[in-house]
């Protein structure tokens, strides 16, 4: 019997790293993809019976992706649950009238993907690897731990690119990484990386770009990450 399928759409590492681990303790055959423009591609290609979509992605971003969706034949019908770290009225109106059946918010939690999945494509759906399906704190923690995990080891490399694309003031690249820690921020419940990575973005899309504010703003991600790494630290002791 053929694995059913689950497309996801997301920019950051961390949620495709996340998702595809949950999903396949049920048999589900998982792909992965960073932008709408792949995305579409990749549906046309799987014809999955899901997708999960992030809404914030660089090239076609997630309502795009849902408008196109909703236009071809092959793909209308598949249902969509939109993932976002902002689910304010405005971007959650957005999403629904492009098509998504759910949006949900970041910090992801088991208990809802859950819910959400058995409402939209039923109860038979997913079918657990192993036995027993109470998810117990401890386990939830423990996910938590791992994702912190995963962002604190992958930053490492992304503090010494911000830096290098820093001093030769290479603003796409400075884009595309506050982009991703943007929907990192949420995946692993520290908003304030959110909000940081956001301001950073719109001092990069001015006209005029203030690269001393953006230093400084830099200098906060960097002590706010090091200080979620000696919290984690602190927690493993």
């Amino acid at each position: 019997m053929l694995a059913k399928k689950i497309l996801i759409v997301d920019d950051s590492n961390i949620i495709l790293y996340s998702l595809k681990n949950f999903f396949e303790e049920y048999n589900l055959e998982v792909i992965t993809c960073l932008d709408g423009m792949e995305g579409i591609q990749k549906a046309l290609e799987h014809k999955p019976s899901l997708i999960f979509l992030d809404l914030m992605m660089p090239n076609l971003d997630g309502v795009k992706m849902l408008q196109v969706i909703k236009l071809l034949d092959d793909l209308k019908n598949i249902p969509v649950i939109v993932i976002s770290a902002k689910t304010d009225k405005k971007n959650v109106l957005a999403a629904l009238e492009a098509g998504a059946d759910k949006v949900i918010s970041k910090p992801l939690q088991k208990e809802i993907l859950l819910k959400y999945i058995r409402e939209i494509v039923g109860e038979d759906f997913l079918k657990k690897s192993k036995d027993g399906e109470f998810i117990s704190s401890a386990e939830n923690n423990e996910i938590k731990w791992q994702l912190l995990e995963y962002f604190l080891h992958s930053f490492l490399l992304k503090k010494q690119a911000i830096i290098e694309a820093f001093e030769k003031r290479n603003v796409d690249l400075l884009k595309t990484i506050f982009h991703e820690l943007r929907g990192a921020g949420g995946t692993i419940g520290y908003p304030e990386l959110t909000d940081l990575s956001i301001e950073i973005e719109n001092l990069l899309n001015s006209y005029f770009i203030n690269w001393e504010k953006i230093k400084l703003n830099c200098d906060t991600v960097f002590e706010l990450v090091d200080k979620i790494q000696q919290e984690h630290n602190n927690q493993g002791n």
